[in-house]
């Protein structure tokens, strides 16, 4: 059956992981279709992603068959190897969000719990309902956070607060998500909202958007002087170009852009 929809309107691609009688909990066959989704997204002309997760919940993370199955696999084996650039298949599943140039989108409900949680920190920003859980769930499992987590988790929360969730696996509200910077904001509807944020973001210059996306990945990791030369490059290919033009020509007449 299929476990993640990939569905495009007016230039946002729509990516809904499709197993939500086991709130969406990942097994073999949805690892697999959500790197399908994100490598199908990633050569599209979308300009903006939404990324949701459909029923109760946004995703709890490995199912309990996958945590059978490895008791009884070599954990070098798969762990190890570098499939994806630098990560292994379970980083990318977080990581390929990040990698998307264009901007992504995560309405949370529900629980998003451990690699479910990790998915959701892939996304550009996070939109949750107030009744959402969090939880970095792996301790309560023996293991650690693995799917790109501590990548991405450090650029977002303090390191008392990273540690405090890591040690205890202990689940947080929303409200407490948004506080410690896990979650970008709340929502009574967040998928809603962040389809009108997508549509906000795809009305944008679509070649300034991606400049913006690239820019922001090079100053969250690079010395100052790589930065600022990065940011004279990425606005060389932007000022005078056509979709420029077209932007000003748009605020100049009081209407919308239209970008070939």
């Amino acid at each position: 059956m299929s476990r993640v929809s990939v569905e495009y309107k007016d230039h946002i691609a729509h990516v809904t992981l499709t197993r939500g009688d086991k709130m969406n909990a990942l097994d073999d066959a949805m690892i697999k279709a959500i790197l399908n989704a994100g490598q199908e997204v990633a050569a599209s002309d979308a300009r903006a992603v939404v990324l949701s997760g459909e029923g109760k919940s946004f995703c709890a993370g490995l199912d309990m068959a996958s945590f059978a199955k490895m008791a009884h696999m070599d954990p070098s084996e798969w762990l190890m190897t570098r499939s994806h650039e630098d990560a292994n298949e379970m980083q990318e599943l977080a990581l390929i969000w990040r990698r998307l140039p264009m901007p992504v989108i995560c309405a949370v409900q529900g629980v998003a719990y451990g690699g479910g949680l990790q998915i959701a920190l892939g996304a550009d920003i996070r939109i949750a309902h107030p009744d959402t859980k969090l939880a970095v769930m792996e301790m309560k499992w023996g293991i650690i956070p693995d799917m790109g987590g501590m990548v991405l988790l450090p650029k977002l929360v303090r390191t008392d607060v990273l540690r405090l969730l890591t040690y205890t696996a202990r689940p947080i509200s929303a409200a407490q998500a948004e506080e410690w910077g896990l979650v970008t904001k709340l929502s009574d509807d967040p998928l809603t909202e962040a389809i009108a944020l997508a549509e906000n973001i795809a009305g944008q210059s679509p070649s300034a958007v991606r400049a913006a996306k690239r820019l922001i990945d090079l100053a969250e990791t690079q010395p100052r002087a790589e930065v600022l030369l990065a940011e004279s490059s990425e606005q060389v290919e932007l000022i005078g170009k056509p979709e420029q033009m077209e932007v000003i020509a748009a605020r100049m007449q009081g209407r919308k852009p239209v970008f070939k």
